[in-house]
């Protein structure tokens, strides 16, 4: 009787460990796969050099002699479980190539990120020093001492940004601020031009709107202002990355060291988005779109004289309020892909023929009282002579991140907003922007069309690479999206 016994009871654990385990209702179905996080953490670096710093912008560098507002590198870091991108913005006229290599190359000694994954670009104020060394038309100088120290600070930010990662949820829209947007660039009249400081003659003029022979704006503008924004799973605002189409507004004193209307944004969006005090600190970020010929000249109320500032100000707060109105009807996700692209391009450099070359000679053999045929003759004369030691190439990084169905470009030069608008247009994702003085800084990129009516952005100088380039760009931009989309 006790054999029978214990062999019904070994039977029925054998049945009971053959079925399967009872589960709860919810965990019954099969799954598709681990479970994906995606993250999201930002940060700033202060990059404030100290007074006395010459500031640049204008036609000649500016001893500082006050802070009207810090500068900042500003970081956002996302990352799908897979990929991880970075965006790195910073309050710069423009920052060469070299420089964000470098700081490219900290990152990825540091963290194992890949520079592939790390978009740098400049905001484009008018009132920092500057991150181009002594001289911005001398190719391969040694970093100077604020060079140095932006690099670290890049880099810092980056792994600020890196180690504030958290769980996180991520959404991007638009809205439309066409009020301080202007074409800066004046197509003249069928048979007027103005001389250049060459000695020849354009048909467009640039900052004249008021020009006598001014027959329409030679180029369009782009109202939108885009937008990415992460906040925690609990919804607590984590950063926002806005981008929009227009250069500096300036208004600051002489001598005033200010990231203009960029961070003023940051700051509005953050009071906003009632973020002002909370840890993380909320990160607010403005990187500038394609607005090489746009500014914000002709806007504002006539005869208002604009206190130091106010103007910067009252940008900043349309901007602000258009994306928290946008901001309030987003739909965020839990989970997007990310991906990145990059590759070299060569382009040719341009060089002044013999001829501009003597003429330069002569212009800057001219006693100083001389009269010119153009205010800025000397300017371009020196710039001729730089333009000569020029090398025959320059390589330039070409980048694309996708962030779920939307595209992201970074072009190293003040681009076009019609070149921004072709990008826009023939890219394969259904929402597109591109980042200007992204991965370096190259001076002017005027289309083939721009170069041949002339006007400042064309001018030897200004404009450094081949008249095709933008051309070459957009291709290459529309190749790097072919290997990013789904």
């Amino acid at each position: 009787m006790k054999i029978h016994v214990l062999l019904s009871l070994v039977a029925g654990l054998a049945a009971a460990l053959a079925a399967p385990a009872a589960r709860p209702a919810d965990a019954a179905q099969p799954t598709a796969g681990p479970i994906r996080v995606f993250k999201a953490g930002a940060a700033t670096s202060n990059i404030t050099p100290a007074i006395g710093t010459p500031t640049v912008g204008g036609w000649a560098p500016v001893p500082s002699t006050q802070v009207h507002d810090d500068l900042h590198v500003r970081c956002l870091a996302l990352d799908d479980g897979t990929s991880r991108l970075v965006f790195a913005v910073v309050d710069s006229v423009g920052v060469p190539r070299e420089v964000f290599d470098e700081a490219k190359r900290l990152v990825q000694q540091e963290t194992g990120l890949s520079p592939d994954n790390i978009m740098m670009s400049a905001t484009h104020t008018h009132s920092a020093v500057s991150a181009r060394g002594a001289n911005a038309l001398v190719f391969g100088a040694p970093f100077d001492d604020y060079q140095k120290f932006l690099v670290r600070r890049i880099a810092d930010g980056v792994r600020r940004a890196l180690n504030n990662l958290e769980p996180a949820r991520i959404g991007w829209g638009s809205g439309r601020v066409p009020q301080h947007l202007f074409n800066r660039r004046s197509l003249l009249k069928e048979g007027k031009t103005e001389t250049n400081p060459f000695g020849g003659q354009d048909r467009v003029v640039t900052n004249k709107g008021s020009h006598p022979d001014r027959l329409k704006p030679a180029g369009p503008t782009n109202p939108e202002v885009y937008f990415i924004s992460v906040q925690s799973t609990n919804g607590r605002p984590i950063a926002l990355l806005a981008n929009y189409w227009l250069h500096y507004v300036g208004g600051v004193p002489a001598g005033n060291i200010s990231a203009d209307y960029f961070a003023m944004f940051c700051d509005r969006i953050q009071q906003l988005l009632g973020a002002n005090v909370q840890s993380p600190a909320f990160v607010g970020i403005l990187a500038n779109g394609p607005c090489g010929d746009v500014n914000n000249i002709g806007g504002g109320t006539p005869g208002v004289k604009y206190a130091p500032g106010e103007r910067m100000r009252l940008v900043a707060d349309d901007v602000a309020h258009e994306v928290a109105r946008v901001h309030r009807t987003l739909r965020f996700h839990d989970w997007v892909e990310l991906k990145a692209a990059r590759t070299d391009l060569e382009l040719k450099m341009r060089h002044p023929t013999p001829e501009l070359v003597a003429r330069a000679q002569q212009v800057l053999a001219r006693p100083a009282n001389a009269s010119p045929i153009h205010v800025r003759e000397v300017t371009y004369a020196e710039r001729t002579m730089d333009a000569k030691n020029w090398p025959d190439t320059v390589s330039i990084v070409m980048q694309t991140f996708r962030i779920g169905d939307l595209g992201i470009a970074a072009v190293p030069f003040e681009t076009f907003t019609e070149t921004g608008l072709e990008i826009k247009a023939k890219s394969p994702f259904k929402n597109t922007f591109t980042i200007e003085l992204a991965n370096g800084s190259y001076g002017y990129l005027p289309t083939p069309e721009q170069h041949e009516l002339g006007g400042y952005e064309t001018w030897l100088g200004t404009n450094r690479v081949e008249k095709e380039a933008s051309r070459k760009i957009v291709a290459t931009l529309l190749d790097l999206f072919q290997q990013v989309k789904p």
